[in-house]
């Protein structure tokens, strides 16, 4: 099995990407409709998994902007 690297150039600020506050709210609000019991509609639903997926592919960037920030690169 051969691994493949992609290199991406990371916004200095990328460790503040977050999910706008109306997103999050918005999200939060399906999920919690859902946890009550409430069938979320189609639509609804590939919102609220757009979000989560969405979601975690910021925090999985913030992690590595994190990590990438901590070392020092030698030339």
């Amino acid at each position: 099995m051969s691994a493949i690297h992609v290199e991406i150039e990371v916004p200095d600020d990328l460790a503040r990407f977050r999910l706008p506050p109306g997103v999050q709210q918005r999200l939060q609000a399906l999920l919690d409709k859902q946890d009550q019991g409430i069938p979320l509609s189609d639509n609804e639903r590939d919102e609220a998994e757009g979000l989560v997926n969405l979601s975690e592919f910021l925090s999985l960037l913030r992690l590595r902007a994190e990590r990438l920030g901590g070392s020092s690169h030698a030339g």
